[in-house]
């Protein structure tokens, strides 16, 4: 998919994308234009099988015994691909371009008792199976299943179990260029394989052409389309502008009540009216506000890697705009995650070491040791449990221990020099921070609060409300990653990150202002965990959607809640990062204000 009139700055950012994917994972490169005349040949590959309730657990399409041709090659594929657990081969289907086929014979195989046994569990498993055509994903099922009694009076009952031998191609053409393809089993032509212990099968194909008006660049559009129902868009679009709607009325009320007991209180500051003064009580703790908070190494690193992952989120959208991803971009998704985790390393580096340096001359570095391993290490070890199961079980899913080594060269060799390089520049170009008044040497004694004024009174509050508000695109999402649903509307998910920022930001200033007014200083780890306990609703949302899904068995239980923990750690820590900065922003302009009075 090409774009033209880009800028300048979007090409320089996709031209680092793709030499760093080439450079982990180098692929031959093609002047394929999936243009064809009459009678060309169309590369069709075989991807993966697996269940169709479990979306982590695929393996390879010739791990059961379908027609395999002599010699298997497979496609080289990218990096993106290999995360995602594609493994692309080759196939003896001869589809060739506007070639009409019936009946066509693909193999006679004889099944011997292991290749029914695995057709079986297949079967009873619901596995689907999933192939390319010219980029055009396609999918089928292997075989059904039918409960009936058995004919002899007093046997058993149980399933029978038929294998689909019949595959329907249907594949529509505009001019020279395939539009949509679509793979049907055919009820029809199956053949009962129950108790066999040895059987003949003939496996044949049949794909019909017809044209169409529609354009080759839309016609990805098809799956946008398909997953969602005209009716149900309706209801996503109304529940969406009735959140909004809502969320800017609360964010309004906030903002009025807000300002006003804020403008109240400098007003009886500035008044030098004894009486009223002593009602005004953050000022009393003005001493104590830009105290270091204990552990702040860990705080400045937590600051550091919430801003990368931050950015990394911003690139994302930003390619999603320009159209780089794009519904089943095969593989784009995981390589621009994994190629923007590299290159947004001196971010890290640099935003904990020029914050740490702010209070600090020594001790900076250990911050960066930090910032570098806070999300990496979490990551190392899950991948690499993750990992170990899917090996076990030979899904593909395993990563190939060329691809682990390939990561963790590009990571050694640019991320953590990029790491080091943007904390020598945060520490040498730091800003100089002048606290409105002077940190007394003991800190002032906090009053007893009662439960709601605490940290977790107040990160029941502070996530439960931004929560409620992204609800609804987080089930979109969920069902994207976990089901067969395709999220086709980043600007809807776009809006709806813009309004969790700005309640996140809202609900952390005001939480701030009335930590502070209960003469408690202690707000620096508070704001960060007020903000994260988002992605703590979050998670728990992911263990109620697990529950109503269709999921089930120990590797997908793992993929599902290790991702989900990898997930929402990242939301954690940068939703922490934006709390922090805005209390942060708050704190020295009020404190600055009384100091100007």
């Amino acid at each position: 998919m090409t774009h033209c009139h880009t800028s300048t700055r979007i090409n320089f950012l996709l031209l680092l994308l793709a030499t760093l994917d080439l450079f982990i994972s180098p692929i031959t490169a093609s002047s394929f234009d999936h243009r064809y005349n009459v009678g060309d040949s169309v590369p069709l590959f075989a991807n993966i099988v697996g269940p169709l309730n479990n979306p982590s657990e695929t393996y390879q399409y010739y791990d059961l015994p379908f027609c395999s041709p002599d010699q298997l090659i497979p496609k080289k594929e990218t990096l993106g691909e290999v995360l995602n657990g594609d493994r692309l081969t080759n196939t003896l289907y001869t589809l060739n371009f506007r070639q009409d086929k019936f009946d066509q014979i693909l193999c006679e195989k004889k099944l011997q008792k292991d290749d029914i046994t695995k057709f079986t569990n297949a079967i009873s498993n619901e596995f689907y199976f999933q192939m390319y055509y010219d980029n055009l994903p396609l999918w089928g099922f292997t075989g059904k299943t039918e409960d009936e009694s058995w004919a002899d009076f007093g046997s058993k009952k149980g399933p029978k179990y038929y294998v689909f031998n019949h595959v329907q191609f249907d594949a529509l053409y505009n001019d020279d260029q395939v539009i949509e393809i679509r793979a049907f089993s055919d009820p029809n032509y199956s053949v009962d394989i129950t108790d066999k212990t040895e059987i003949d099968i003939k496996f044949t194909y049949s794909i019909s052409w017809n044209s169409t008006s529609i354009d080759y660049k839309t016609r990805m559009n098809k799956y946008s389309k398909a997953s969602l129902l005209p009716t149900q868009r309706k209801i996503h679009w109304f529940s969406f502008i009735n959140g909004v709607v809502i969320l800017m009325l609360l964010i309004g009320l906030l903002i009025t009540l807000f300002m006003r007991h804020l403008k109240n209180d400098l007003k009886k500051y500035s008044s030098g009216d004894e009486e009223q003064d002593k009602e005004v009580g953050w000022k009393y703790v003005h001493s104590d506000v830009f105290r270091c908070p204990q552990r702040m190494a860990l705080f400045c690193a937590v600051l550091g890697t919430g801003t990368q992952l931050l950015t990394i989120v911003c690139f994302l959208f930003l390619l999603a705009f320009f159209g780089v991803i794009y519904p089943y971009s095969r593989g784009i998704i995981s390589t621009s995650v994994v190629v923007f985790f590299i290159l947004t390393a001196p971010i890290s580096g640099y935003t904990s070491a020029s914050f740490f340096a702010q209070f600090s001359e020594t001790g900076w570095e250990r911050c960066v040791l930090l910032s570098g391993i806070l999300y990496m290490g979490p990551l190392s070890i899950t991948m690499f449990f993750l990992n170990t199961i899917s090996m076990s079980i030979g899904a593909t899913t395993a990563l190939p221990f060329t691809t682990i080594s390939a990561i963790i060269f590009a990571y050694i060799i640019i991320a953590i020099p990029l790491l080091a390089i943007g904390g020598i520049l945060g520490f040498r170009f730091r800003s100089n921070f002048q606290a409105p008044s002077a940190t007394k040497i003991s800190p002032r004694e906090i009053p007893l609060l009662t439960w709601y004024r605490k940290t977790h009174g107040q990160m029941l509050i502070s996530g439960l409300l931004p929560f409620s508000a992204i609800v609804l695109e987080l089930h979109n999402l969920y069902a994207t990653i976990w089901s067969y649903k395709i999220l086709t509307l980043p600007s809807i998910l776009f809006i709806t990150f813009v309004i969790l920022v700005v309640l996140v930001t809202l609900l952390s200033v005001g939480m701030t202002y009335i930590q502070l007014t209960v003469e408690d200083h202690q707000w620096w780890w508070r704001s960060m965990w007020r903000g994260g306990s988002v992605a703590m609703f979050m998670f728990g949302y992911c263990v109620y959607y697990y529950s109503k899904s269709n999921m089930k068995g120990f590797m997908q239980s793992m993929f599902f809640f290790g991702y989900n923990l990898l997930f929402c750690y990242a939301f954690f820590m940068m939703l922490a990062t934006i709390s922090f900065w805005s209390s942060w922003i708050f704190v020295q302009h009020i404190y600055n204000a009384v100091k100007s009075e």
